[in-house]
């Protein structure tokens, strides 16, 4: 399992509150505090019939360190989002590569995913592939650097493996529309472990609403 690197840097206090203030607006009615009884109920409610709106309220900002091809993966979901990237435009510094814990080899009965397999003493020689193709481009950055080459064109010689680093701001309900299809068995497996993390973080910042719209997705 890789390690996954995401940290919170902003959300919606109350947020649990905030869905079903925003449900409850219809009638002109809020509540002051969260009633465990009602409250959840309603958010059931909401998540059960679809009625959805009131979870695009509340927000939460992460900052996520992953590699290009996560992001890829992650960056595909749009509505609800904004997305910030580090730019190796402007940046030249040494960048850190994604390396396997695990090699799958290619299934046989699909064309997209992977399977775990036992590569027995071809382990070691398939690991140093990816090691050498990650210190290989590192190196030809750098001499294209020393060259006086732009890092606007140098960086284009750096794989998807190298990690990148953004600030992703999405309301509730776009976070959890990422989780349920990046957390699908046919997501790849390092991406998934990634919408994984994703998800214990919205447990935590709205335990209730992220309750019902998983029970009820």
């Amino acid at each position: 399992m890789m390690k996954t690197n995401i940290d919170v840097l902003n959300f919606t206090p109350k947020g649990d509150l905030l869905v079903v203030n925003a449900a409850r607006c219809s009638f002109d009615k809020q509540h002051e505090e969260f009633d465990k009884e009602k409250d959840a109920k309603l958010l059931n409610y909401l998540a059960r019939e679809q009625h959805v709106l009131p979870f695009r309220h509340p927000v939460a900002t992460l900052r996520i360190t992953c590699p290009i091809f996560v992001l890829r993966q992650l960056g595909k979901h749009q509505v609800g989002f904004s997305w910030s990237e580090v730019s190796r435009r402007y940046i030249t510094g040494e960048p850190e590569f994604w390396m396997p814990d695990d090699i799958r080899s290619r299934p046989d009965n699909i064309k997209q995913g992977s399977e775990r397999r036992d590569w027995g003493d071809d382990y070691d020689a398939i690991w140093n592939q990816f090691h050498a193709a990650n210190q290989e481009a590192m190196k030809r950055y750098d001499v294209l650097l020393r060259q006086g080459v732009a890092p606007e064109q140098a960086r284009a010689i750096l794989p998807q493996s190298m990690y990148t680093t953004c600030v992703v701001t999405g309301t509730l309900l776009g976070w959890h529309h990422l989780w349920k299809l990046r957390t699908e068995e046919h997501t790849q497996l390092e991406t998934q472990e990634y919408a994984q993390e994703i998800g214990f973080l919205m447990q935590e910042m709205f335990p209730e609403s992220w309750k019902a719209l998983c029970e009820h997705s």
